[in-house]
């Protein structure tokens, strides 16, 4: 009996410029740096903020994201907060930064630094 395996989704979907930006992240990187990575750690006043930051190891349980630029990765812990979101990179007149449609989050603070789920 032949078993049918199905590639798994990415846990979130990175946008061209996010996709530029980790390039030149890693361009950039320390030596030893093998990644970018994203996470939810708890802070700010509504709990929870993204948080994104060069890597040295990875996690075996963390989702790893292969772009043209560097493999990117997403906390194992923070999955669950992100499924189905989008991460983009913004760089205007006003701000620069990477920005997050997320369909699971419930409300974010007034400056939006963090979120809830």
């Amino acid at each position: 009996m032949a078993t049918m395996t199905r590639q798994r989704p990415a846990a979130l979907t990175l946008t061209p410029s996010a996709e530029a930006r980790i390039a030149e992240l890693m361009a950039q990187a320390p030596e030893g740096t093998i990644g970018v990575k994203l996470s939810t750690p708890r802070r700010g006043c509504s709990g929870l903020a993204y948080s994104v930051e060069h890597v040295a190891s990875a996690n075996p349980l963390d989702e790893k994201i292969e772009t043209p630029g560097g493999d990117f990765y997403v906390d194992a812990g923070s999955v669950l907060y992100l499924i189905g979101s989008t991460m983009d990179w913004v760089d205007d007149d006003f701000t620069a930064g990477f920005v997050f449609n997320n369909p699971n989050a419930k409300g974010s603070c007034g400056c939006g630094e963090s979120f809830t789920v």
